[in-house]
Formats: C-alpha cells, structure tokens, sequence
C-alpha cells in the first residue's frame, strides 16, 4: 500500500506577499549599484562579536550575488590592544593612532593580516561566499611612506615609529579578483619603499583603495551612527565644502575629523559618495545600500 502524501504547510499568503515586496523594494537599488565596486571598512569596534561577524559577511555575500563587486578592508584595534597587552609590550596613542616601535609592528601585521583577516575570510566563506585575504603587501598593492608629525607651537614632534600613510596604489591585483565571485579581504598593512613594514590607519588604507578603484561608495563602519549635529541628531547628508565651518565651530570633533577627513580624499580621488554608519546596526551595509531609509552619514561632492 502506497503512503498518503504528506500534506505541505499551508502558505501564509500575506506574509509571502509582504516578503516579495521587500524583494521588489530592493531591486532599483540593485540596479542602481550593478557591476560597481563597494569598499566596505570594517572597524575594529564594529566588529562586535560572533554573531555580528556573521551577519556582516552575509551582507558581503548577499551584495556578491546581487551583483556587486564588494572590497573589504578591516582594521583591529582592539584586538591588536589585547594582544600587546597579553605580550607585556607597552602601547601609546598620539593624535589617534598607535605608536609603532619594531615590536609593535611585528604584532599587528600578526593580528591584522594573520588572525583578524582570515576570521573574517572564514566567516564569509562559511555563508557560501568566496573570500579571500590579502594585505597590501600583496602584489605590491599599497607602498605607504612614514607618516612625519608636523611640530606644533608648545609641543614636541612625535616619532609615531612604523606608522604610513599610502603614497601609492596598484590596483593590478584587486583588477584580476573583482568580477570573478571573489570578495577580497584586505589587512591594512603596506610596504615602504626600502621594504620596511608600515601599520597604516585602516581609514586611511580604505580610502586609497576606494580612491584607486574608482569606488562608487565607500562605507566606513563605526561604532556611531554617523556624523551628529551640535544636538547630537544624525546629519544625513553632507557636502564636503560643509565640513571645514563644521570642524571650525565644534561640531565635527575628536576621531571624527580624521574620518571626514577621509571621505574628503577618496572623494577627490574619484570615488563618488562616502558613508560613516553605526556598524553594530544589523544588516547596516544593506539597509545602507538597498533600502530608501538609508543608516548614516552621506557625503559627496
């Protein structure tokens, strides 16, 4: 005797319907950043714990399928703190970043182009993406110069020790990735001309390469919703030519001003907008990019 069918769950039609005008909602979005190059920061704080790991490289995957060409570039702060602490190694800050004696630098290319990046790598691989970690190092992607201090009145200069800034960018190895379903994951450590190795400023590092790829947007995910008014309402959108009168009157101050910083160089490297958002928001980046709502800061030209 044959069995009975199993009788399927019945459709909650609403809910079904509901779902696929999300779907639709999404799709001019979609097409809207078709075949263009997203450079996604993903910030030491941002990185949260496991679950928010895993919800980020969901997004990469989910915007990889969607057509997107997604760049990621990670920072470490915090882990690379832990470490230096767990090894008895002494760390200072100076104008916000992290003073860099030969010790030091040996320990946050371990950090960042070693455990950092090929967590996340993992975690992307794990949601059916295809990942890969490389740091600028790589191919010769990123050769970054000495970051030089300039004295100011009262104060003496500070030698930051192994710290760059990018003084170039070759985009030939990140070309042979992009199109081919493969997210690349990039360690923001670089190469000086004489072969030493530079710690360089994981926002500065994404906006070299936004800036390099002719980026349509760079996202720097923080731990701040975005860029905040006096009463400390998220500006939604900005023009460069407004920052300036911004960090003059007080509004724009602290970490903030390297970040619009930032987005002021890659813009004038080309890349078209820049967004700071709060990356412990769940699903930021595609709310950012898929939906009308939006999650941060939009600045352009």
């Amino acid at each position: 005797m044959s069995e009975a069918p199993v009788p399927s769950a019945p459709l909650d039609q609403a809910a079904a319907i509901d779902q696929a005008k999300i779907l639709m909602q999404a799709l001019p979005h979609m097409l809207h950043y078709d075949d263009t190059i997203i450079v996604v920061k993903y910030g030491g704080h941002a990185m949260g714990d496991e679950a928010t790991a895993r919800n980020f490289a969901r997004d990469m995957v989910l915007l990889e399928q969607s057509g997107v060409n997604p760049v990621v570039v990670h920072g470490g702060g915090p882990q690379i703190g832990a470490m230096l602490n767990k090894l008895g190694i002494k760390s200072e800050f100076a104008d916000g970043l992290r003073v860099t004696d030969k010790a030091t630098v040996e320990v946050v290319e371990m950090v960042l182009a070693g455990a950092i990046n090929k967590q996340i790598v993992g975690y992307i691989n794990n949601e059916g993406g295809r990942a890969i970690g490389l740091c600028g190092k790589d191919g010769n992607m990123v050769t970054a110069q000495k970051v030089v201090r300039v004295e100011q009145e009262g104060k003496a200069p500070v030698d930051l020790g192994f710290v760059g800034d990018p003084s170039k960018v070759d985009s030939t190895v990140l070309e042979q990735v992009l199109g081919r379903e493969l997210i690349p994951v990039l360690a923001p450590i670089a190469q000086g001309a004489a072969g030493e190795t530079f710690n360089v400023n994981a926002d500065t590092f994404a906006g070299a390469i936004a800036g390099a790829l002719g980026a349509k947007r760079l996202l720097l995910l923080t731990d701040v919703p975005g860029v905040l008014d006096k009463n400390k309402h998220l500006i939604k959108q900005l023009r460069i030519s407004e920052i300036p009168a911004l960090i003059a009157d007080g509004t724009i101050t602290g970490g903030m001003i390297p970040k619009v910083e930032t987005c002021i160089y890659a813009i004038e490297q080309g890349v078209e907008g820049v967004v700071i958002l709060d990356g412990k928001i769940p699903h930021a980046v595609l709310i950012e990019l898929l939906t009308d709502h939006g999650a941060g800061t939009l600045i352009t030209r």
